[in-house]
């Protein structure tokens, strides 16, 4: 994927890399130019990359990269293409090389380019509340309207007929058509990624987006945060209820529909026509197949393929849930 709201500050040459990660290798002396990291499936040719779990082993065969951080339990799985660069902790050495590339994207401090939005030309194209501020680097369509005390910060693009509600903080997000974001959200701040190191925590930088398509309602509360290595998606005709978290990287698919307080961990792909009752939890790296419902309260905790019915934790198929519980 690409990052359109953070630059990219390489190429690097090869031996660069190596040595701020303080690994040695055999291919040292290569000078070749690294561009970019990606997670495995966007990679291309001249780009880093990153594989720390099994069960990514069949997207890591087919992965374009010409350089990956990785185990050596798990270098054999990797194309000829591909270079392992062995390393300690994958995921610490990938938030380190991530900070070189786009060193802008690890904190999220407040917008300070953000100004009162009848300091600029869309006091003449949107109608809006009191108290509205506009970042810099952002667009909105036709006929949108925005409520009181909200802030579009930097680096976002919102397409037409959009109704955005009061006190909310937008960043980092491409809303799409006839999109209604009620009260008192939050979307586009970077998600829960660090990892304990000593005395202090490395925080890891998310240089992905939060992209809500067409005909979406985000319930009031609701925080959505941008992805790490790749988007964070709410495809089209969804609908979130009121407190609602979507974690980094997640991608839920279209005409779905997710009732109050549910929490989608980081990574988690959800299918088209799924139904998630109140208080559900779904843990991160999970696939949820399409026309799945899942009961209220529960707790998923493994894949769940299409067209299923499930209740409980934890989380299991809807018959197994009644005739345990009778």
């Amino acid at each position: 994927m690409s990052h359109p709201f953070f630059k990219n500050h390489g190429p690097f040459k090869f031996s660069e890399i190596i040595n701020s990660l303080n690994i040695s290798i055999d291919n040292s002396s290569n000078e070749n130019e690294i561009y970019d990291i990606k997670d495995l499936v966007s990679s291309t040719k001249n780009d880093i990359t990153f594989f720390h779990s099994k069960k990514y082993k069949d997207v890591a065969k087919k992965t374009k990269a010409s350089f990956c951080l990785t185990t050596d339990v798990l270098k054999t799985e990797l194309p000829d293409n591909c270079l392992a660069l062995v390393v300690k902790n994958v995921l610490v050495s990938t938030s380190k090389i991530t900070s070189i590339f786009y060193p802008e994207s690890i904190n999220d401090n407040f917008d300070e380019t953000a100004i009162s939005i009848n300091d600029t030309h869309f006091k003449d194209t949107v109608d809006f509340g009191k108290n509205v501020l506009i970042g810099s680097n952002v667009s909105i369509g036709n006929n949108c309207k925005i409520g009181h005390n909200t802030i579009i910060e930097k680096n976002v693009v919102i397409g037409d007929d959009c109704c955005i509600g009061s006190n909310n903080v937008i960043r980092n997000t491409v809303v799409k058509n006839n999109v209604k974001i009620l009260d008192n959200c939050t979307i586009g701040k970077h998600g829960f990624g660090f990892f304990p190191i000593k005395d202090k925590n490395l925080r890891y930088p998310h240089i992905g987006i939060v992209l809500i398509e067409d005909n979406c309602e985000i319930g009031c509360g609701t925080t959505i945060d941008r992805g790490s290595m790749s988007n964070t998606i709410i495809g089209k005709n969804t609908y979130l209820d009121n407190q609602i978290h979507i974690a980094h990287n997640v991608k839920i698919g279209e005409n779905s529909i997710i009732a109050g307080q549910v929490g989608i961990a980081g990574s988690s792909i959800v299918g088209n026509n799924v139904k998630i009752g109140g208080q559900a939890g779904i843990s991160g790296h999970l696939k949820i197949g399409n026309n799945v419902e899942i009961g209220g309260g529960s707790g998923v905790i493994r894949d769940i393929p299409d067209n299923t019915k499930v209740m409980g934790y934890p989380a299991k198929n809807i018959r197994e849930f009644l005739r345990d519980n009778k």
